[in-house]
């Protein structure tokens, strides 16, 4: 996965161990993600008990959430309840930066 479009500083920050790609910074209940999907990647119906926001940096994001499928590019913004469930799709290579708040 090409990273080196992230600056120096966030790809020295910790490795997220997850299922996908991602750098990690940590701030009261608040996770931060820089995270990259290689093209291809899926990822099936889940939920999160923390409600979610991101902002695509390059690429596209395909989200399903309630059965309506809703794209996302670069520089746009997604919001997801805590709970709700949703699926993800990365048909091109995707990075984005994602706030994971402790409800």
């Amino acid at each position: 996965m090409n990273r080196a479009h992230f600056p120096h500083l966030i790809r020295a920050l910790p490795e997220f161990t997850g299922p996908f790609d991602a750098f990690r910074l940590q701030a009261e209940n608040c996770e931060v993600l820089f995270a990259s999907y290689p093209a291809g990647t899926t990822i099936d119906m889940h939920t999160h008990p923390t409600e979610n926001v991101g902002v695509i940096t390059e690429g596209e994001l395909i989200l399903t959430v309630n059965g309506e499928e809703r794209r996302y590019g670069k520089g746009d913004w997604y919001h997801l309840d805590a709970n709700e469930e949703h699926a993800a799709r990365f048909d091109v290579e995707t990075s984005e930066i994602e706030f994971w708040f402790s409800v």
